[in-house]
């Protein structure tokens, strides 16, 4: 079987913690150098790659490398995904693609202009949850969908040097590293988003970057939709609740949401037209059946979906550039929205 040959620039972090081990589960991927300014070689002995450097330069120019991920912090996105682009090879870039739009868009032609594909690593839509909650939308089970709410927060106190409390370079808090992800979510349920309404500040934490915020989303095809994404709640009180509510049922989750690939899921169905019921008693039975759906690794099937349209030569089907341009578009009006306290619309 012929494999997608990868470079890693940026190998600590993210890449060793989920990312490398997804991709060497690919059955059309082969890991063979990685690039990491602290941990190279100890990233290389610990998955057994022959190549290791400190040196962007140095990998993008080895000729056994057919495409690169990258998982270094936001601001150094834009230039190494150009150098990569120019240097030929496929690039399959960390979330979220840059700090802005004007960045965002200078990457995504450099790839289009070197021919190369361009994906970005919102991996949650792979989750095997996330998957079938979206078979069962789009088959209509829930009737006419209305309401969302998807809630993704943790405990991310100072952190000398950490750069995602740097708004040079994050582009922002918990809002663009967090809640852009629940954006992507809700955008493969719903389609795109129309305008947004969002608070994002400090409540806790003193760093520059907002620890706080709170989106409410209305979609061009009509249902609304509240994310609510945080840096200052512990980490065990937020269970990241996916909900989402529709004329004829709703489903719920619980765990979906993050890094891995579990977590449970339920379902209800009305079996019948009601009309109103004037008690709204809502202590009654819990009427949800728990939602079976395959497990998958999100992390190999992102690697995997990518490697396959890069061998095939067709363009990438889940998160291309385009569609990132437009994610970073949505994190923009959000927080605009945040500094004006008005709706603001997504620019198309």
């Amino acid at each position: 079987m012929r494999k997608v040959r990868w470079g890693v620039i940026g190998a600590g972090g993210i890449a060793d913690r989920k990312t490398i081990p997804g991709l060497l589960a690919a059955d059309n991927c082969e890991l063979v150098a990685v690039m990491d300014i602290v941990n190279a070689e100890k990233i290389a002995n610990k998955y057994q790659v022959k190549h290791y450097t400190d040196s962007i330069e140095e990998l993008l120019a080895r000729q056994d490398v057919d495409a690169v991920y990258i998982a270094t912090p936001v601001d150094l996105h834009p230039e190494q995904v150009k150098s990569a682009a120019a240097a030929g090879k496929h690039v399959l870039c960390e979330k979220p693609l840059a700090a802005n739009y004007e960045q965002a868009k200078a990457m995504v032609n450099a790839c289009k202009s070197h021919g190369v594909l361009l994906q970005e690593g919102y991996m949650m839509r792979f989750h095997g949850a996330h998957q079938r909650i979206s078979q069962i939308i789009n088959e209509g089970k829930i009737g006419k969908p209305v309401y969302a709410r998807a809630q993704l927060s943790c405990w991310y106190p100072p952190i000398e040097g950490a750069w995602r409390q740097d708004p040079n370079r994050g582009g922002g808090g918990a809002l663009i590293d967090m809640a852009s992800h629940l954006y992507d979510l809700l955008e493969m349920f719903f389609g795109p988003v129309q305008r947004v309404c969002a608070l994002a500040e400090n409540l806790v934490h003193g760093y520059p970057v907002d620890d706080a915020s709170t989106t409410l989303l209305k979609f061009k095809s009509g249902p609304q939709a509240t994310v609510d994404c945080f840096f200052c709640i512990p980490d065990l009180a937020s269970p990241t609740r996916l909900e989402i509510y529709g004329s004829a049922g709703g489903i719920l989750t619980e765990g979906t949401i993050g890094q891995g690939d579990g977590g449970k899921a339920w379902i209800y169905l009305e079996q019948q037209v009601r009309g109103y019921d004037a008690t709204q008693n809502k202590d009654l039975a819990f009427g949800y059946l728990p939602l079976e759906y395959e497990k998958v690794n999100m992390y190999t099937a992102e690697c995997r979906s990518f490697a396959e349209c890069i061998l095939e030569g067709k363009p990438v089907e889940i998160n291309d550039g385009e569609h990132g341009l437009h994610i970073i578009r949505l994190v923009e009006a959000a927080y605009r929205s945040a500094q004006s306290g008005h709706f603001e619309e997504v620019i198309s």
